[in-house]
This record gives C-alpha cells, sequence and structure tokens, in this order.
C-alpha cells in the first residue's frame, strides 16, 4: 500500500465517526512506524509508534510541536532538558529550540505541527 492510501485508510478510520488514536498504528521491532492522519498547509497531525530504545535524533522545526502521549513512556529533551512523558500527557515542542525523543517502553505519540 503506497503513502497515499495509508493516509487515506488512516483517515477514513476516524473521519467523522470516533476511533481509539492508539489503535491506528502498530509497533514493529527494532523500529520507528509513522503514519500521516493529516496533512495540510496550516499544520500536521502524525502518529508515531516506537520499540523500547528508538529514537529521533535532536532537531528543531520551525513551528511548535504538541505531542500527544498515545502509550507507553519516553524521555522527551528539549534545550538539553530532559523531561519523562507517559500516556495520557501532553507536551509541547517549542519552534526553533532542538528537541529529540527516546522511548523508554515501547511509545506512541500523536504529534500535532501548526505551522500557523
Amino acid at each position: 500500500m503506497n503513502e497515499q492510501n495509508q493516509k487515506s485508510a488512516v483517515l477514513e478510520k476516524c473521519l467523522a465517526k470516533a476511533a481509539n488514536v492508539a489503535e491506528l498504528i502498530d509497533y514493529a521491532d527494532d523500529s520507528i512506524v509513522s503514519k500521516t492522519i493529516i496533512d495540510k498547509p496550516i499544520g500536521t497531525v502524525t502518529l508515531f509508534a516506537f520499540d523500547k530504545g528508538q529514537s529521533l535524533s535532536e532537531h528543531t522545526a520551525p513551528y511548535d510541536a504538541v505531542v500527544q502521549v498515545l502509550d507507553g513512556r519516553a524521555a522527551v529533551i528539549i534545550d538539553n532538558k530532559s523531561v519523562d512523558v507517559s500516556a495520557g500527557q501532553l507536551i509541547i515542542m517549542p519552534a526553533n529550540i532542538p528537541h529529540s525523543v527516546t522511548a523508554k517502553d515501547r511509545f506512541k505519540m500523536m504529534l500535532i505541527m501548526v505551522r500557523a
């Protein structure tokens, strides 16, 4: 299934109906899986599933990013300060500030990038 079809399939599961967000993405051994739900000029909503120990290396983004933790635990490092996050919590990664994410356990998150 190509990326556009995957995006459509995920979006279709929750378009005008309730869906369990954490169930829209599955874990994969030794990997990070991502699925885009919405990609618009004003922002994106993307789901991520990290296997234990997997990480996104330090980087910056030109826009604020909201992380909603769906499952598991992770360390989010923002401007060299580590914050432990777990299911049910939310953290905002400010624009233009270096940040990274490392899964302490298997970990799922929804990333909301606001471009406006």
